[in-house]
């Protein structure tokens, strides 16, 4: 599969925005965030399993170049979202035992997800909306570990796909200046391509137009690369972001 542009949803729905303008009931709003995440990723051949571990305290540290964004469209019931994150990392580990004197960990990953979401239900304190959609991830990930009693070895999961994705969303109002958001979706639907992803936010609003943001996201990604070797990625940590909503 070609990797898919990563600027290919915006292009989209920049080419939409004319026509959506014509409509005086969308509402759009922008978010840029930072998620400071742990990350454990790791790699299966036939000769067995090499595994990175970067630590949340570590994350900022160990970070070449992060970009992480989303933007929202809604008109009624319907509302289209989509969601960006590049991380960049490379960080090293210890291993116990002796076999191997370390691992490197060298990580490039790219994660889209757009969906198309239907509300099902709302009264002035609750919105629930269902949604479906899609998940591009793309890895350019090298582990290497380094050579201890064992020679050492390098791995490589230089892949990308696009899984079916589901969800749900239920925003809270708390509050006049607090609202949250609990989010979650599950895409692949198959044994060797599963992932799956949580969010949990606080936001607080600011004025009309700005809202701040604190959470929690967990994302799981498990796949069979195209040469067959096992991938596995996981994300965990806190969210922090600002929203403008026009």
């Amino acid at each position: 599969m070609k990797p898919l542009p990563s600027t290919a949803f915006a292009l989209a729905l920049a080419a939409a925005t004319p026509l959506a303008a014509q409509q005086s009931n969308w509402q759009y709003e922008a978010t840029v965030y930072l998620f400071t995440a742990e990350t454990e990723t790791g790699v299966t051949t036939p000769t067995g399993t090499i595994e990175g571990t970067l630590s949340f305290k570590d994350a900022l540290d160990n970070l070449d170049f992060a970009f992480m964004g989303a933007f929202g469209a809604s008109n009624g019931q319907w509302s289209f979202l989509a969601d960006y994150m590049m991380t960049d990392i490379s960080f090293g580990n210890p291993t116990p035992g002796g076999a191997f004197s370390g691992i490197n960990t060298a990580a490039k990953t790219q994660v889209l997800n757009a969906y198309a979401a239907y509300r099902v239900h709302q009264t002035p304190d609750l919105a629930v909306d269902l949604a479906a959609g899609l998940r591009w991830f793309d890895t350019r990930t090298t582990l290497t570990a380094l050579p201890g009693i064992l020679p050492g070895r390098t791995v490589v999961a230089n892949d990308n796909w696009v899984d079916p994705v589901i969800g749900l969303r239920a925003q809270v109002r708390m509050s006049d200046k607090w609202s949250g958001i609990a989010f979650f979706d599950y895409g692949g639907f198959q044994s060797d391509s599963e992932s799956w992803q949580a969010l949990l936010t606080a936001d607080y609003q600011l004025n009309d137009n700005w809202r701040l943001r604190f959470g929690y996201r967990y994302l799981s990604v498990d796949h069979t690369l195209s040469n067959g070797n096992d991938y596995s990625f996981t994300q965990s940590g806190p969210v922090f972001g600002a929203t403008y909503r026009f």
